[in-house]
């Protein structure tokens, strides 16, 4: 498939650093594939392999249908990428710069001045651009490198930790344009360090840690795997917090956490909301008054702790999804 992409057994040393350890990776066409790990885990190292920038070693990679090492040219001029900084020359202004890559990518002057204006419009930049790039925010920057990746509407699209050291408003626009992008068909790779980012736009998530994926799945899975979800109550008077223990440990079947300084009671909620329900009707019944009450699932950020926080797994299992994703899956 043209905007598809698939790697086998990727390896890349330098010297005695194994940066990555036999990754597999796959994405169907339109597909979003979120890249997670610490710092040093292999990232980066990957999308450097998957963009031609870097060798393999061992292992091999299809991308939009060509091989990366036996026809790096093709795979080039199949994909877009943005990395960690923002490629744009300070000199030139956002037009200029937009103009330029359309240039490099073989595209006649006309062509690659309608292309410019499209993009201009399209990431909120005309009303700048015909300034320098070295004036702009780092939200404007960004979104300018985003645009440059674009101009050749490559199928398939490298993000490396798009979203770094952006405001909030900045990166809900990148992420609005990321989304815009795959209801169009284009096929993501994302590598993040923003949960929340992942959680928003990738269909799929790998888990990376010294260079191998140490779990799959969907953001459903790992949630799952790292828990279900709990419920959580905050009693408005602290004399009333045993009593509230209690009738939660009755329903639940163990024990709940209590914190009485916050004077909260917090247990695992295999039941759902149907037990939420009952803990609600049990308390009220009882007169216990509570401030607040939910049903909170593990967070991303709290999946990646519970996968990375104490290092990478001797044996380099996969905890979640020992197979790639089905198609039903993305």
């Amino acid at each position: 498939m043209a905007g598809a992409l698939h790697a086998t057994g990727l390896v890349k040393t330098f010297g005695r650093v194994r940066a990555v350890d036999g990754i597999d990776l796959d994405i169907p066409e339109g597909g979003v594939l979120g890249l997670l790990g610490p710092n040093g885990a292999g990232k980066t190292t990957v999308v450097r392999l998957l963009t031609t920038l870097l060798r393999p070693d061992a292992g091999t990679a299809v991308v939009a249908g060509h091989d990366v090492v036996r026809d790096p040219d093709a795979v080039r001029l199949s994909i877009g990428l943005s990395g960690q900084f923002a490629a744009v020359d300070d000199r030139l202004t956002g037009r200029e710069n937009l103009r330029m890559t359309g240039a490099l990518y073989g595209l006649r002057s006309r062509a690659a001045r309608r292309r410019a204006d499209e993009l201009l419009d399209r990431f909120g930049l005309t009303d700048a651009a015909d300034r320098r790039s070295g004036t702009y925010s780092g939200g404007m920057r960004r979104r300018l490198d985003l645009a440059c990746a674009l101009v050749a509407q490559p199928p398939v699209l490298f993000l490396d930790e798009p979203s770094v050291g952006l405001d909030p408003t900045s990166r809900l626009l990148l992420w609005d344009a990321v989304e815009d992008l795959v209801r169009e068909g284009t096929t993501v790779l994302l590598t993040t360090q923003y949960l929340e980012e992942a959680d928003r736009l990738a269909h799929y998530l790998a888990v990376v840690d010294h260079g191998r994926v140490i779990a799959r799945g969907t953001s459903h899975d790992l949630k799952a795997w790292a828990g279900g979800g709990r419920i959580e109550l905050i009693v408005s008077w602290p004399e009333q917090l045993d009593a509230a223990a209690w009738l939660v440990a009755r329903l639940v079947g163990r024990p709940p956490d209590v914190d009485r300084a916050r004077s909260t009671v917090s247990a695992p909620a295999d039941g759902g909301v149907r037990l939420l329900a009952q803990v609600v009707a049990a308390l009220e019944h009882e007169g216990v008054e509570i401030s607040d009450i939910g049903l909170r699932r593990p967070t991303l950020d709290e999946v990646f702790l519970a996968l990375t926080g104490d290092g990478p797994r001797s044996d380099g299992r996969v905890v979640v999804g020992a197979g790639g994703p089905s198609e039903k899956e993305w």
